[in-house]
């Protein structure tokens, strides 16, 4: 990336499609999380993100929301809720450290198999993302930091979660462009948000407020 390129805002639409593959236990489930695609892992574990715009969701995965409320088996949802998404650089890692909660919760509990009631299996979906240029574009640092009060949400759930995750880069967008610009201090800060931990709302917010904070900072290196 030059030094001097602007900053392209992107922004997604998705379509959702079933799968055809349903659960009704936790050897099901675990079967077919190893076989189903990176993009319906990413869908069931990061939706949620998107979808609740100005809440925090119960539960932060489709996987810990039906082991609790379909099977009843709360230790183990408590086990999945609690997988830090942020540290996870691939797709392939996440999936990995979901199959390792669940067989080992399944080893605890001796092989024990518990079927949901009809009508309430697991369906497995998987989204295809389009990404496009939204539209804005920041010329430099202030142009960035007046730009992005006007930025969707799904926008920064590109920028955050896609691009970080599915394209496998190594952080966020924003904090990538600002260290190319020069301003490292203010891409550290930003790195070292945590986006799982917030509305999209309240990331927008706290970006800006960084902003504010490290505005006679830009340009300049890290200390």
């Amino acid at each position: 990336m030059d030094n001097q390129e602007p900053f392209v805002f992107h922004t997604e639409r998705r379509l959702v499609m079933l799968t055809g593959k349903s659960a009704r236990n936790l050897t099901e489930l675990l079967d077919h999380i190893r076989q189903v695609s990176g993009s319906s892992i990413f869908y069931h574990t990061h939706h949620q993100y998107l979808s609740h715009h100005f809440e925090k969701p119960v539960f932060h995965n489709d996987f810990a929301s039906w082991v609790s409320l379909a099977l009843l088996e709360e230790p183990l949802s408590e086990k999945l809720a609690s997988i830090d998404l942020l540290a996870f650089s691939s797709i392939r890692e996440l999936r990995g450290a979901i199959i390792k909660t669940i067989e080992a919760y399944l080893a605890e509990i001796g092989g024990r198999l518990q079927d949901c009631l009809p009508r309430q299996e697991f369906h497995f979906c998987e989204s295809k993302s389009f990404i496009m240029p939204s539209g804005l574009v920041a010329r430099d640092i202030p142009d960035f930091f007046a730009k992005l009060p006007k930025v969707a949400n799904t926008s920064l759930y590109f920028h955050f979660f896609e691009a970080r995750l599915r394209l496998e880069r190594p952080t966020n967008d924003f904090s990538s462009w600002l260290c190319y610009r020069g301003a490292e201090r203010l891409a550290q800060a930003i790195e070292k948000l945590n986006p799982y931990r917030m509305t999209m709302e309240e990331l927008r917010d706290e970006i800006i407020k960084l902003s504010d904070s490290e505005r006679i900072n830009y340009g300049c290196h890290t200390a």
